[in-house]
């Protein structure tokens, strides 16, 4: 099934195929059912800290590189570019395992130079809870949550083969 994270409470499209498996016999000939999708409302501002450490405002060189790249890349008609977004947008991008290269696909607009999200907003993005602790660089941490998968999509479908289970 093809499943959402701005579907399940989260800022981020970010559509996955889940396959879930389970033992017939365990089940005694119950069906699993993929979760119902709650849309709940959301917007990119539930996930942005309000103070940033300026690290994460992007560079007048960077910053003009990417506007550079939009530009030959819609002359040539592809598609390629950043993704700017604000606190009232609906949904960010997908992140990716490569965010820490440049933070592309996903930029938040500021009064200036837009900036990247933070890893702890990149933890919020993927439905991570705050006690959730990010022990590495801010570089492991965006290959990490990049390569994630959305927390709350994750445990809606858990939910449903839990329900499955018989009770002992």
């Amino acid at each position: 099934q093809v499943l959402n994270a701005s579907d399940f409470g989260l800022p981020q499209n970010r559509e996955r195929i889940f396959i879930v498996g389970i033992n017939r016999r365990k089940i005694r000939g119950a069906v699993f059912k993929f979760p119902k999708p709650p849309k709940t409302p959301v917007k990119v501002g539930d996930i942005l800290d309000r103070r940033v450490d300026t690290k994460y405002v992007l560079s007048n060189k960077l910053w003009s590189g990417h506007k550079r790249r939009l530009r030959e890349h819609r002359e040539r008609g592809n598609g390629f570019g950043y993704s700017l977004f604000t606190p009232d947008s609906p949904r960010t991008s997908t992140i990716s395992a490569r965010y820490y290269k440049d933070g592309s696909e996903i930029l938040i607009a500021t009064s200036g130079n837009p900036r990247k999200i933070t890893p702890r907003e990149a933890a919020r993005l993927q439905g991570f809870p705050e006690s959730f602790k990010i022990p590495v660089s801010d570089t492991q941490a965006y290959k990490q949550f990049g390569n994630s998968v959305a927390v709350s999509v994750i445990s809606a479908i858990a939910r449903e083969m839990v329900k499955l289970l018989p009770k002992t």
